[in-house]
């Protein structure tokens, strides 16, 4: 596995590596109105054009306000399963890496990723692609620039209304809800959850739920381990979130 850090983006996390994907072809496919896509279709289509990136990226609008972190999940969700789709899996990283530069604004990194790849676009966008064995492969909108709506959690308002929400709510906020939890086995599992709850205490509860011991526990979430002490207000982790856990069958090898 190979990886290359430009401009504050880290692709070593990506796990995309260009020799596992050289001499494979990717191309892009359509959205649809939203920016949502549906995986790949499997289309044999000869004699299509392949054109260079092109700078412009999709202009989108989401149905609902969505800040960073909604956005982190929504794009992370979506990479986390589109190996699932039609198509093979080391095209789905290079994808996933090309993506991240377009998105630091570094075309020419990602067009070497795209040849380096031999994928196919026929109208110069990651929205639509092929391989060489002619799978087709479909990147949603969102994957590839925020929406027109998105809400900035650094800008003055979001912090105006922290502010307030904190006077109006002194002490950690204890209402429950049911947070997603999806296990390196492929399970989804729902815990019962507050955003004063610490990752400990989650881990417990998913030791008693499922009984996975804690020291196999290996919690993440956009790219970042969450320590024990980590609470989910710390980590901004939401209802609507997913939260990665790594179960490990070696504890022994598993240090906090």
């Amino acid at each position: 596995m190979s990886g290359r850090t430009h401009g504050g983006c880290n692709f070593f996390s990506l796990g995309w590596d260009a020799g596992t994907v050289m001499g494979g072809c990717v191309g892009r496919s359509r959205m649809n109105g939203h920016g949502g896509a549906r995986g790949s279709t499997r289309s044999k289509k000869r004699g299509v054009r392949n054109e260079p990136l092109k700078k412009e990226r999709p202009k989108w609008k989401s149905e609902y306000p969505m800040t960073e972190g909604q956005l982190r999940s929504k794009r992370d969700e979506f990479w986390d399963t589109a190996p699932a789709f039609d198509g093979r899996k080391e095209i789905w990283d290079a994808l996933r890496a090309a993506a991240l530069a377009m998105e630091c604004n570094d075309l020419e990194l990602a067009q070497a990723i795209v040849d380096g790849a031999c994928i196919t676009l026929p109208h110069g966008s990651l929205t639509e692609s092929y391989d060489e064995l002619g799978n087709r492969y479909q990147l949603p909108a969102y994957t590839l620039a925020p929406p027109v709506n998105l809400i900035t959690e650094t800008s003055s308002e979001s912090k105006a209304s922290e502010s307030s929400q904190k006077q109006a709510q002194p002490s950690p906020c204890r209402e429950e809800f049911q947070l997603r939890v999806r296990l390196s086995t492929g399970q989804d599992v729902r815990l019962t959850a507050s955003m004063a709850d610490s990752i400990a205490e989650l881990k417990k509860q998913l030791e008693e739920q499922e009984d996975i011991d804690v020291v196999r526990q290996r919690w993440f979430f956009s790219g970042k381990l969450l320590t024990d002490k980590t609470r989910l207000q710390d980590a901004k982790i939401q209802k609507d979130f997913v939260v990665q856990v790594i179960v490990n069958i070696n504890p022994s090898v598993i240090t906090n």
